[in-house]
């Protein structure tokens, strides 16, 4: 069993942020940046992405958190946008939680 050590609901506006391809993601709001931060210690795997599992209406959905600019963005894969009818601009509730590692794995 994994310890859960955030577990938040806030809503957002979908945002799109060219990178090297083009992407939609909810920026974590800012209230929950030292949270998510601290969570991430314990939970990143490296260069920062933090694993999360996250909920939008009925579709679960695990990503990760990208750091961008101090805060994090939760990326929308098209196959959660197209289930929940969401559109660049739209203002999602989004239940997200981290855990850590499984109870009884080694540490690295």
């Amino acid at each position: 069993m994994r310890e859960i050590l955030l577990d938040i609901g806030f809503t957002a506006p979908v945002i799109h942020w060219r990178g090297p391809s083009p992407f939609h993601f909810v920026a974590i709001p800012s209230a929950y940046e030292g949270e998510v931060s601290y969570a991430a210690r314990l939970a990143s795997y490296g260069w920062g992405v933090v694993p999360v599992e996250a909920c939008i209406g009925d579709t679960d959905f695990r990503t990760s958190l990208f750091p961008k600019a101090g805060g994090y963005l939760l990326p929308l894969r098209i196959a959660v946008r197209r289930a929940e009818a969401i559109a660049l601009g739209d203002a999602i509730h989004v239940r997200m939680r981290i855990t850590g590692r499984d109870a009884g794995s080694p540490t690295p």
